[in-house]
């Protein structure tokens, strides 16, 4: 049985929001697409997730020696699939890290902050709006329905924290600044990831 949203949930919910920097968002969309993934962007992603990266379309961001991070997936993928996770981490070590972060309980830990704190509250709103911004460019330029995610970002967001892989993906392809959760766990993990440190099993 679904839980049903708090009053403070109830108070936050604006269907479709879109974040500040609206335009922003959608210039990175169009930049990122305008670079579509080489063949040896996509062996490398084949490698690193261990299967063919369906629905792929660009690399969303790169380590420092230009291999791929995150990939950008399309909001429907071969089939007529529904995917609301556009920005996919694929890099094996940030992935690593950030699974031993959550087996610590870090997801509950970040819950507990949001349903305290709400200025963090508040940014967390706002990249779910930059998240549905971003793909909503991308499904207008693919032709992409998102009949069956629209509203749905990913992580959890926009009221819980789901998946801190999803969350660090966003912050990976849109900068610092933009998913406060995402920025966080990537200085709690930086020892063991860092993009500007190539650790890649090229």
């Amino acid at each position: 049985m679904a839980e049903e949203p708090t009053k403070r949930e109830l108070k936050q919910q604006k269907p479709e929001q879109s974040a500040p920097g609206h335009s922003a968002h959608v210039r990175l969309c169009r930049t990122l697409l305008a670079q579509p993934p080489s063949q040896n962007d996509i062996a490398l992603v084949t490698k690193q997730l261990g299967r063919y990266p369906r629905g792929m379309v660009a690399v969303g961001a790169r380590c420092n020696r230009g291999h791929p991070l995150v990939t950008v997936t399309r909001p429907l993928l071969e089939g007529k699939i529904p995917f609301p996770t556009t920005f996919y981490l694929s890099h094996p070590a940030a992935t690593k890290a950030i699974s031993r972060l959550e087996a610590q309980g870090m997801m509950t830990r970040f819950n507990q902050e949001l349903g305290e704190d709400d200025t963090l509250a508040s940014c967390y709103l706002q990249a779910h709006g930059a998240y549905l911004d971003f793909r909503q460019c991308l499904a207008q330029i693919l032709g992409d329905s998102q009949e069956h995610i629209r509203g749905i970002s990913a992580g959890g967001m926009p009221h819980r924290v789901k998946c801190l892989h999803a969350l660090v993906a966003q912050s990976l392809v849109m900068g610092r600044g933009v998913n406060p959760i995402g920025d966080r766990v990537l200085t709690m993990i930086k020892d063991d990831f860092d993009p500007q440190v190539c650790r890649c099993e090229i």
